[in-house]
């Protein structure tokens, strides 16, 4: 018998690539051809990680921390962890119920990895962060998406939880602020939300904080488990270094919730990657624990890009894009632009078209909001400096002017 795409796993079989990847690759490849490209599709800060964490992460090789570590992470590490779940959100975390991985999306492989078996549902409010379904398909579960357009500012609403869930509920990942709209739960939104599982003892929740520390005009943060101490047997609050401290290569996340999930967690990361690099679990150690003045800096960055491409997005004919709250993403309506024809004569049948039309003939790559579960939008990620983001926006216009019906 020969081996082919028939002895794949059934799972990985159906499931799809990363939208954003997908774009980041063709940016490269027309990159590498000599195309200038303006790319708005990276979901990364733009910034070198800070100085002293990048010099903790040359100490550590230095000092021979290069070796394994515990399976869920150096102790020193996750007492830091547990101290900013206490210090920032509240949260009575001990350092054995955290666990740290190679990023934040290797926590959210490992809990549901852990927990789901064939049939079991995970309520996924859409737009969602790309991954998010294809996470629970690998793991055998089945994403029940739960649409929540512009009217709900993207947010998951009490009457449309409710309604999702059924008796082979297992799982409901939130995320706040929101990849891809930038929305952010407030106080009262969550208490509403967790309100609904109250009544619901066999749902737990994954909750992805990961841009905490971009929410923006004065915003506080909360995440569930804070805000209904109730529910925090239930619910597995997910971070990481990323995002806040430019450290997406480094590839630190980390999570904490019931004991019985972190152990279960920690066992199968035993068997899968046997823990994250011991250098940059130091960095991010150095991260924690150091200075933080880095993050209200760059919090103060992102908002003025935000307000500078959110006005260029409205004044550009066939785009309309509310203000987001947080992240560093921009959830853009191209509805006016569906159905027109481009210089060349192709017409934009979906969003998809728009986007590909953006690339093809104004050199700006940003992606399809269809990708996230919601369409027609494009999700235009503002990492990147303030002189590329004007060309950006001019290019745009430029693009959508050149339309015709």
């Amino acid at each position: 018998m020969t081996a082919s795409a028939n002895a794949l796993n059934r799972f990985l079989a159906s499931s799809k690539p990363s939208a954003t990847f997908g774009v980041m690759d063709r940016v490269a490849a027309r990159r590498a051809q000599g195309v200038d490209v303006i790319s708005l599709s990276a979901g990364e800060p733009d910034f070198d990680t800070p100085e002293h964490i990048r010099e903790a992460g040359i100490a550590a090789i230095r000092n021979g921390h290069t070796l394994y570590t515990q399976v869920a992470g150096v102790r020193a590490l996750r007492e830091a962890v547990a101290r900013k779940f206490q210090n920032e959100n509240g949260l009575d975390v001990d350092w054995r119920r955290t666990i740290v991985c190679s990023g934040g999306k290797q926590v959210i492989f490992n809990a549901l990895a852990a927990t789901l078996n064939v049939g079991d549902e995970v309520v996924i409010p859409a737009p969602f962060w790309v991954s998010y379904p294809e996470i629970v398909q690998l793991c055998g579960g089945q994403s029940v998406l739960v649409e929540c357009g512009v009217q709900s500012g993207f947010k998951l609403t009490p009457e449309l939880l409710e309604s999702a869930i059924t008796p082979r509920t297992r799982w409901l990942i939130l995320n706040s602020p929101s990849n891809p709209t930038g929305a952010v739960y407030s106080r009262t939104e969550l208490q509403a939300l967790a309100e609904v599982l109250l009544s619901h003892p066999q749902v737990m929740v994954l909750s992805d904080d990961i841009y905490e520390h971009l929410v923006f005009d004065g915003l506080t943060f909360f995440t569930l488990a804070q805000v209904e101490p109730r529910l925090r047997e239930r619910v597995l609050t997910m971070n990481g270094v990323s995002k806040a401290y430019a450290m997406t290569g480094w590839r630190i996340g980390f999570g904490s919730g019931p004991a019985w999930l972190i152990d279960a967690m920690e066992k199968l990361q035993g068997q899968q990657t046997s823990g994250a690099s011991s250098i940059s679990q130091y960095a991010a150690l150095a991260a924690l624990s150091g200075p933080q003045d880095f993050i209200r800096k760059s919090r103060s960055v992102f908002q003025h890009r935000r307000d500078y491409l959110v006005a260029q997005l409205n004044s550009t004919d066939g785009l309309r894009c509310d203000v987001p709250q947080g992240a560093f993403y921009a959830f853009a309506s191209c509805e006016a632009l569906i159905g027109k024809l481009t210089p060349l004569g192709q017409r934009l049948n979906s969003d998809e078209d728009v986007v590909n039309g953006m690339l093809d003939l104004a050199g700006v790559a940003t992606v399809h909001g269809s990708a996230f579960g919601l369409g027609p939008y494009i999700r235009i990620a503002y990492a990147l400096d303030s002189a590329a983001l004007e060309r950006a926006c001019r290019a745009i216009r430029q693009f959508c002017e050149s339309l015709s019906n």
